[in-house]
């Protein structure tokens, strides 16, 4: 599944393409992803100019001069293509601008997602409501995670996956990050220090950015906006290298829980 570092990378693949362009044309070619697609959709798109793209979390954001937002979230193996040369079979919608410029969003398992809101009422979108910081941004530090991890002792991986308190973290990156800051994915958390929390925040932030400057990692049918494969998956220190050498020369481990699978050193990690 795309994670933060893939939906960033996409989004500045799309701010070229995008930004200050005229929606010309927008061609819906099924009803529907995981869920139907705004009935007014290309109604209240064509003839609108794009000002901004942003992401939260892991979704994307297009904003337009009418006031309205786009939202979409590319759910298990969706990607936007950039002037393709051919409409393939999963490219079920199509956005023309008046630059002469093409986008497919294409999302074979159709997983993925298209809203369209009013812009001022971005904070009420019900996947943004109650969904916590962002990690690159600068609200989330060690002492909000002390003070949300205080006196729970569920592990600290589950923790950071929740979106309620630290948005766009996935199972991927929080495995890396985890590592990188040598705690247990398995550790309770409110039993971690603040001085570890610290190095944990820093670690997040290291191995998002990293993944992002690399494009994001390939996942099945994961691929940047230009049809670019992401390369981070070849900076992995854990995740995916069940019994491969960890630096410390010690086995990676992996457990399965809850249909996700946890790779540590349990000699790094403690």
């Amino acid at each position: 599944m795309p994670e933060l570092p893939e939906v960033e990378t996409t989004i500045r693949g799309l701010r070229p393409v995008l930004q200050g362009a005229r929606i010309e044309r927008l061609l819906l070619r099924r009803a529907d992803l995981r869920r139907p697609f705004p009935p007014d959709l290309g109604q209240r798109l064509t003839g609108a100019t794009v000002v901004g793209l942003a992401r939260r979390a892991k979704y994307g954001l297009i904003d337009t001069d009418r006031g309205d937002t786009m939202i979409f979230h590319l759910g298990m193996s969706g990607r936007w293509r950039v002037d393709p040369s051919e409409t393939l079979t999963h490219d079920h919608l199509i956005v023309e601008t008046g630059a002469g410029r093409t986008l497919a969003l294409n999302d074979p398992r159709r997983f993925g997602s298209v809203d369209l809101i009013e812009t001022a009422a971005i904070g009420d979108y019900p996947a943004f409501v109650a969904m916590g910081p962002e990690p690159l941004g600068p609200d989330l530090d060690a002492a909000l995670l002390y003070r949300v991890f205080e006196g729970r002792m569920a592990p600290v991986k589950a923790m950071l996956l929740d979106q309620r308190i630290v948005a766009g973290l996935g199972n991927i990156y929080v495995c890396e990050a985890l590592h990188v800051a040598g705690i247990a994915p398995s550790r309770a958390a409110g039993r971690i220090g603040l001085a570890r929390l610290e190095r944990l925040v820093t670690a997040i932030r290291a191995v998002l950015v990293a993944a992002i400057e690399a494009g994001g990692s390939t996942l099945r049918d994961y691929a940047r906006p230009d049809g670019e494969l992401g390369y981070f998956s070849k900076q992995w220190r854990v995740y995916g290298r069940e019994g491969e050498a960890c630096q410390c020369g010690a086995r990676v481990r992996r457990r399965a829980e809850g249909g996700r699978s946890t790779f540590w050193c349990a000699t790094c990690q403690r």
